[in-house]
């Protein structure tokens, strides 16, 4: 009976989570565009690139169509000239010939991270005062930058970023990924916003002015960490300013991934999560109703006692999660089937376990530590040029 008991409470506590979260979710204005604001500075917009997927050219082009008012510059950045996204860069740039937009080659690569590497030497080049980062895989949509630069308006404002969605579920394990961030994510993101101020940033795209950045020691800083989205999140807010959320969410565009490697993925996040905030990722797993739901049902198997409350637990944690990925996600497919959001969610139970068994990650094909300062120290493979 103690564990029937027990787990039954464990389970009450992950249902109200999630109940904390859809009302959480339900008090941000998704989707909803700002009134038009006449204040639109120059903008540029650096965007770091590595290989070739079929999704790139609709990506990278949906920033050169961008219906904005202000000027412009676009720098697409590429390690070596050996990349295959460079002939597609330049196809891209040939469609639109009188963008202020060009290719950057970037050899140097100051640390781990060759993103912020790339950020860091598009730096000195950007003309503009207002930075706007971009990941590869995001398509944006038309009005995008008049959503997200406004804001800065404001003094007190020093960045602002953006949800995304992953619009391409097309495999078991990309699936099971789409749940985490459709669902999950920003619903999290939400309900921690709801106990404190957001001190962290969302990598996907985020606008931040060229003087605040360079107020935190440029991105040069940030090139031995993998979150470095986090970590300028929480270097911006240290000078004082705000984090913002846009409401119009992003697409993220991934290639077909399997099991192995969406778990390679999901566990390199779980572990640095966990090393920045270990407190909160230790207790995260209370959440998941799912995990306590079964748990429960075999508690009240073993304790002859009925069965419905895990049952129900399970219902209400797959009809959340229907709700917010239905409300995040972008038609056709909206809704997604329970069994993906239990699979998930055990899925999620054995990597939050995992990331406790080391601090180790693969990344790129190499192997890195990650330090308690979430510094990436490199364990083996081919040391940066």
């Amino acid at each position: 009976m103690l564990l029937y008991w027990a787990t039954a409470g464990l389970a009450a506590i992950a249902a109200m989570i999630q109940a904390w979260q859809w009302v959480a979710a339900q008090c941000f204005p998704l989707h909803r565009r700002s009134p038009v604001n006449p204040w639109y500075p120059p903008v540029t917009l650096l965007k770091p690139v590595r290989d070739a997927d079929p999704h790139l050219a609709p990506c990278l082009e949906s920033w050169l169509t961008q219906n904005y008012p202000g000027p412009v510059e676009c720098l697409f950045a590429v390690h070596s000239p050996d990349d295959p996204a460079c002939a597609v860069i330049r196809q891209v740039l040939a469609k639109h010939p009188g963008r202020d937009a060009r290719l950057v080659l970037c050899p140097e690569q100051s640390g781990p991270n060759a993103k912020v590497a790339k950020l860091a030497h598009l730096e000195s080049l950007a003309q503009h005062p207002i930075l706007v980062i971009s990941d590869a895989d995001v398509l944006a949509p038309s009005d995008l930058l008049r959503q997200v630069v406004p804001p800065l308006q404001d003094s007190g404002v020093g960045l602002v970023n953006c949800f995304y969605r992953l619009a391409n579920p097309t495999t078991p394990a990309l699936r099971c990924e789409g749940v985490g961030i459709n669902a999950d994510f920003w619903s999290q993101v939400l309900q921690s916003r709801s106990l404190q101020e957001q001190t962290f940033a969302l990598g996907a795209v985020m606008a931040v002015r060229k003087s605040d950045i360079a107020a935190i020691g440029g991105f040069r800083g940030l090139v031995h960490h993998l979150a470095d989205d986090y970590q300028l999140g929480q270097r911006i807010h240290a000078l004082g300013r705000r984090i913002v959320l846009c409401a119009v969410p992003v697409d993220c565009w991934a290639p077909p991934a399997g099991w192995a490697t969406a778990w390679s993925h999901q566990l390199r996040w779980n572990r640095t999560i966990r090393v920045c905030q270990p407190l909160p990722y230790f207790f995260s797993i209370l959440g998941n109703a799912t995990l306590w739901s079964l748990i429960h049902l075999c508690g009240a198997l073993e304790a002859r006692q009925t069965l419905w409350p895990a049952v129900a637990g399970m219902v209400w944690r797959s009809s959340i999660g229907q709700l917010l990925y239905a409300r995040m996600s972008a038609a056709p497919q909206r809704w997604i089937a329970p069994w993906w959001i239990w699979i998930k969610d055990l899925q999620a139970a054995l990597l939050w376990a995992a990331a406790f068994l080391g601090n180790r990650i693969v990344w790129r094909g190499d192997r890195f530590s990650v330090g308690t300062d979430g510094r990436l120290n490199r364990v083996s493979g081919t040391p940066p040029a």
